[in-house]
């Protein structure tokens, strides 16, 4: 689980945030209620997890709760690795 928290953690911080930004995003830090990742961007993201990991996310489970931060992301992710 190491290598997917990395792997998401590269993902947002080369598609949202910029070089100026300074923000040392963790495991637990909020990226949709802090604004990070807008609901729009949570589309791409969940588009690039499903293709990443080869899973279906249903939009019922892609929530800004399931999505708020990268420890989050990881357990929707393993449950649908799982099935």
């Amino acid at each position: 689980m190491a290598d997917m928290k990395e792997v998401i953690k590269e993902y947002i911080v080369d598609e949202y945030l910029d070089d100026d930004d300074d923000i040392e995003l963790t495991d637990t830090t909020p990226i949709i209620s802090s604004g990070i990742v807008d609901s729009f961007s949570m589309v791409s993201l969940k588009a690039f997890l499903e293709k990443k990991y080869g899973i279906s996310l249903p939009d019922s489970e892609a929530t800004p709760e399931a999505f708020d931060t990268v420890q989050s992301i990881c357990a929707l992710v393993q449950k649908h690795l799982a099935k």
